[in-house]
């Protein structure tokens, strides 16, 4: 009797001990994998010093010469402040990740996937444009209110991430393209107060000195330290929100207190070293991955600090591998978010191809169909919408930095206006035409996109293949300089179907469903933007103008040569997608109800997808990467004509040429003759209208 009772009480801290040992193993392999990195870390710089060199500069016994002068003033000044800032950031990113995710309960939830990062930065850059200087504690505070907000709208808007991780990153990535939109055109119109912080929004451990340092060294202990005080917390939240208040926790004040501290986290590494991409991402989905492997360490109180090590490994081992691979010189210029941002990427791509099919995104949204309309609306909506297209042509003739009069055009339309009126309607009707002829092709393969994803918070932009055309873009215009609209039109296209071909290959599993195409676009994206900003730091990192008039979205310059492209691809896609109108119909229903009725589903939504590629393409030659269009025009018209495609798409066309036409007179008119690009405009209207439709439908 005596040893059935004493067995299983040995076996207990024998089994405890065990579990404690691997802990104990899995925390000093990961320290020690960071002190070899951080060893290399101080071994690379321009200055060529090696570790011998450097371990002679640490001996305190060492005599004084110059050589170890040389050698102290490099670790002081540039070696150790760099180290430290990427191992601050990392601890930094990785803690805040942890702590999103567990609150999110979503392994998604990241402080670049819930926008954090990009509120931080704007809020930053818009401080600097209006040439404010800050403290820079007070900036670190500016970075902290930005990134709240932003975090808060988008978990507001998700349910918390409780509506699943499609939801969760439309929102996220939907709330940071506009606040990345309104960055890049502070970026244009503040040039000269805003110099480095193009390369500095993708993230750079490069300092100048320790004080930012151990400025915010102190906060980032404190975060810690509040982290694990909240991780007994966070332990219970695990189990789901009713359990949680059954045991005596304060759902609502955990959630409140911990997306409040991973938000000051997430600031404080936006303050130091710009947003570096998705690193608090990677590291606790690292951690995690471990920690299913390692009894105990699941529990909070050790995975935050583990998920926090991993931060530093992923930031200090980027940077490592960033300037083993570049030349000393380049890899001064080249953020460490680019690593980061590409290595997120994969992570994300590999997290969204584990996703089982269905899901939010798998049927229609609330707000996905419109509501049945009368034909005698239908006729009533085409009129007022061909008024608004001849007003929206006839405005943007007249209006801009000088204003024309009615007369002056028919003068000029009959060859027979004055030089100077003359050259300004010459000047200004391509960029009439491109505005026009860009926002319908937009439009057009927004409403292609959002039926094949059945999500009508889906767009190009979302999904990769506008960035992917905008990377095509910027590779021409930078490498080589005014060749022409079609080899630019030329590597737009072939960018944009590599993208879409990449995207949809990685989003198969047992079939691509709509789930998966939306979360493998949004890293593929994240992976295309990545690349754009390693080209434009690594070729011309001090002129940065052309590439961001391309990712602003702007008709500046444009040739009459330059809108033939877009023409012509509108010409085709038009009636393709009218005679496929049918089957569009099919497929924005479910998975099944197309096969039943004959449709080749996965041919169908692959010549379709293809087809809206080709048209992002277009429209970026015309008026580069502009944000929205594709998302407000097709469920603006989906509200005023119905679901039926054959009747949605041609009013999707009309406001999508009427929006993007609005917004660039609005953008050479209101601050004349300073010129706001009309991707700022876009991106005003846009957001606000998303931001509503997320409202609208966050109980669908």
């Amino acid at each position: 009797m005596t040893s059935t009772i004493t067995a299983p009480t040995v076996a207990r801290p024998r089994a405890e001990h065990r579990r404690t040992s691997r802990v104990a193993a899995v925390f000093a392999g990961t320290v020690v994998l960071l002190a070899v990195l951080a060893a290399v870390h101080l071994t690379q710089g321009t200055a060529r010093l090696g570790a011998g060199e450097l371990l002679h500069a640490l001996l305190p016994w060492a005599h004084p010469d110059g050589d170890r002068a040389e050698a102290v003033a490099v670790l002081v000044t540039s070696r150790l402040p760099r180290l430290a800032a990427a191992l601050l950031v990392g601890i930094a990113a990785g803690i805040a990740g942890g702590v999103l995710q567990s609150v999110a309960r979503n392994t998604l939830a990241s402080p670049d996937t819930l926008a954090v990062n990009a509120g931080a930065y704007v809020a930053v850059v818009a401080v600097a444009a209006f040439g404010v200087s800050l403290p820079f504690l007070l900036n670190g505070l500016t970075a902290f209110a930005g990134g709240l907000l932003a975090a808060g709208l988008v978990l507001l808007v998700s349910r918390g991430g409780a509506a699943g991780p499609t939801r969760l990153l439309l929102a996220g990535s939907a709330v940071a393209l506009a606040l990345n939109s309104l960055t890049v055109v502070l970026l244009m119109l503040f040039s000269q107060n805003t110099v480095g912080l193009y390369a500095w929004g993708s993230g750079t451990t490069v300092q100048s000195g320790g004080h930012q340092v151990r400025m915010t060294a102190p906060l980032v202990a404190a975060g810690l330290l509040l982290v694990l005080l909240l991780a007994h917390r966070l332990d219970v939240l695990a189990l789901g929100d009713d359990p949680a208040r059954v045991l005596g926790v304060d759902v609502r004040r955990t959630r409140v207190l911990a997306v409040t501290v991973a938000v000051l986290l997430a600031a404080t590494a936006v303050t130091v070293a710009g947003p570096i991409g998705f690193a608090g991402l990677c590291a606790p989905v690292i951690a995690r991955l471990i920690a299913r492997r390692v009894p105990g360490l699941g529990a909070h109180l050790l995975l935050l600090p583990f998920a926090a090590l991993a931060g530093a490994i992923v930031v200090v081992g980027a940077d490592v591998l960033l300037r083993a691979v570049l030349p000393a010189d380049a890899a001064i210029s080249v953020p460490t978010g680019v690593v980061t941002s590409l290595a997120g990427a994969t992570v994300l791509v590999w997290l969204a191809r584990g996703l089982r099919d269905g899901g939010p995104a798998a049927a229609p949204a609330r707000g996905a169909h419109g509501s049945v309309r009368s034909r005698g609306w239908i006729v009533t909506v085409g009129v007022v919408l061909a008024v608004a297209l001849v007003a929206a042509f006839v405005a943007a003739l007249l209006f801009g930095d000088r204003l024309v009069l009615l007369g002056d055009v028919a003068n000029w339309w009959q060859g027979r206006a004055g030089r100077t009126v003359g050259f300004v309607l010459d000047q200004r009707l391509p960029r009439v035409l491109a505005a026009l002829l860009g926002g319908a092709a937009l439009a057009l393969a927004g409403a292609i996109v959002q039926a094949v994803c059945r999500n009508p918070l889906a767009e190009p932009g979302l999904l990769g293949v506008t960035p992917g055309a905008g990377a095509g873009a910027v590779t021409v215009a930078l490498l080589l300089p005014g060749l022409g609209v079609w080899p630019t039109m030329a590597a737009a296209t072939v960018a944009a179907l590599a993208t879409f071909a990449l995207v949809y290959r990685l989003a198969a599993g047992r079939g691509p469903a709509p789930d998966r195409i939306v979360l493998v676009g949004i890293g593929v994206s994240a992976a295309a933007t990545a690349l754009t900003t390693l080209l434009v730091v690594v070729v011309s990192p001090w002129n940065t103008s052309a590439a961001l008039t391309w990712l602003a979205g702007s008709t500046y310059g444009r040739t009459t040569g330059q809108v033939i492209p877009v023409a012509l691809v509108l010409l085709a896609a038009m009636p393709l997608t009218l005679a496929g109108a049918r089957t569009l119909d099919l497929i924005a229903l479910d998975e099944d109800v197309p096969r039943v009725l004959g449709v080749p589903l996965s041919r169908a939504r692959l010549a379709f997808l293809a087809l809206a590629a080709v048209l992002t393409a277009a429209a970026a030659c015309a008026v580069g990467a502009l944000a929205f269009v594709g998302l407000v025009a097709p469920h603006a018209a989906r509200a005023l004509t119905g679901a039926k495609h054959a009747r949605s798409v041609p009013v999707a066309v009309a406001l999508g040429a009427v929006l993007v036409s609005v917004a660039d007179t609005l953008g050479r008119t209101v601050l004349a003759p300073t010129q706001l690009a009309a991707g700022l405009v876009t991106a005003m209207i846009g957001a606000p209208y998303f931001v509503w439709l997320l409202w609208r439908s966050r109980t669908a």
